[in-house]
């Protein structure tokens, strides 16, 4: 079940500097495309319930979405 269905308080999800730090490493290496997988992962914190995300990719993930008309 979803977490904000079970709580009154705002759910929020935190992009850990590990993960930020393994799709970045291997985006350099050539083995992930970097936007997918950021807007994926990003999704899925939002499908999950959370309100708010905090993540190291805040202005990228905005401007990506800025320059898809998603935003």
């Amino acid at each position: 079940m979803i977490c904000c269905h079970n709580s009154n308080l705002p759910i929020a999800a935190y992009h850990v500097s590990g993960e930020y730090a393994m799709i970045k490493a291997a985006c350099e290496r050539g083995w992930l495309n970097e936007k997918d997988v950021v807007l994926e992962t990003l999704t899925c914190f939002k499908r999950a319930g959370a309100y708010i995300i905090l993540t190291y990719y805040a202005k990228q993930a905005a401007q990506w979405l800025k320059d898809d008309g998603l935003y």
